[in-house]
Order: C-alpha cells, then structure tokens, then sequence
C-alpha cells in the first residue's frame, strides 16, 4: 500500500507542477537536478483495531529542492501549493480518495520538507477459512 501511496503523491505532483520538475522516489547519489522532489515514508505503524480491521498510519516527507537564488521564497510557495495538491489523493484502483491529515512544513538548509499523514484502515484477509456453522440447530430446554 506504501508504494501505491507514493505513486499516488507522484500522480498529484506531476499534475501540479508539471514535468518540469523531476519526481525521485529512491536516494540518489549522484546527478540531482533542481528543481526535484524526492518521496519517502518514514516510521509506517499498524494497529490491531477491531477483528481483521488494522489501523495504519503513514506518515510521508516530500522534500523538495529549489533552483533558485531565493530558496527560502520558492520554498515557502511550493509549500502552499503542496497544501493543495496533496490534500487528497487517490491510489491506483482505489476508487475513495484518501485525505493528507496532520500537514506541515519546514525549511532547512534551503531545503522544504513538507510532511503528510495518509492514514487509513485494511481489512486482512484469512489465508486459512474458518469453517462455517452451517449444521447448527438451535435447542431449549426449560426445566419446569
């Protein structure tokens, strides 16, 4: 689910910046060209909720790397946009979009790490069925 969430932000950046910036979702070690975005999800959790029911919380960076002379003022305009385009997203297949929670930014060294939650349930499926219980008949006995 983590990497159709990236593909998704992807999808969400190319159409609103366009192709002229690059979008990474692996480190690079060499060859960056500004302006980029690079996509990584830090610390994913799950959680028993109910049953077959997991909570899971993903929290995703996306950094983003300015051209220009005036880092902090690029930054801090790429930032509301990214407020916009990454409010909700919708994962290849899904049909409900998912809503970016817990949004927020910060610029260091001249770099904007913008931060998002996309956080939702799963329902994981048995490998093994349970047996039903079909033969069951009801029975009450009253003593009297």
């Amino acid at each position: 689910m983590i990497n159709a969430i990236i593909e998704s932000i992807s999808v969400a950046l190319n159409g609103t910046f366009g192709d002229g910036c690059e979008i990474h979702m692996e480190e690079l070690e060499q060859g960056l060209e500004e302006p980029c975005f690079f996509i990584s999800c830090l610390e994913p959790s799950a959680s028993l909720f109910f049953g077959k029911r997991y909570f899971r919380t993903n929290q995703f960076c996306i950094q983003y790397f300015p051209e220009s002379s005036e880092k902090q003022r690029e930054c801090n305009d790429v930032a509301e946009r990214l407020y916009e385009c990454l409010e909700y997203i919708t994962p290849d297949g899904d049909t409900s979009p998912i809503k970016g929670t817990k949004m927020k930014h910060k610029v260091v060294d001249g770099v904007l790490n913008f931060f998002v939650n996309y956080d939702l349930f799963v329902y994981k499926k048995d490998s093994a069925s349970v047996p039903s219980m079909e033969g069951v008949s009801p029975e009450l006995h009253v003593k009297g």
